[in-house]
């Protein structure tokens, strides 16, 4: 059985910065896509970044520049550094592992952008 737990959120000012943790358990992270989505209040999950297998990224243009998709292997975590953080990056953050079937989604983590 795959889980997957975020953690790192939190409340930071505006123009700081937060690392957000992917503890992946029952499967290797090396061996899938690895996502992270946001989902703010009364909107529709989103797409934020992915790491592939071979270690591609992928970003939203929303965030490009200011995030950044990681990963260690030999820790089995998937990581996502966000600088320059907006009032509207406000959200709760989940990271989800790409399988072939519905892969499998973190609880998430709040992450708060305000003064």
């Amino acid at each position: 059985q795959v889980q997957v737990v975020e953690s790192g959120g939190g409340l930071v000012q505006p123009g700081g910065s937060l690392r957000l943790s992917c503890g992946v358990s029952g499967s290797l992270v090396s061996s899938y896509v690895v996502a992270w989505f946001r989902q703010a209040p009364g909107k529709q999950r989103e797409f934020v970044a992915s790491i592939t297998q071979a270690g591609s990224f992928n970003y939203a243009d929303s965030v490009k520049g200011r995030f950044t998709i990681s990963r260690d292997n030999a820790k089995n975590t998937s990581y996502l550094q966000m600088n320059s953080l907006k009032p509207e990056d406000t959200a709760v953050y989940y990271c989800k592992v790409l399988t072939r079937g519905p892969g499998y989604w973190g609880q998430g983590t709040q992450v708060t952008v305000s003064s």
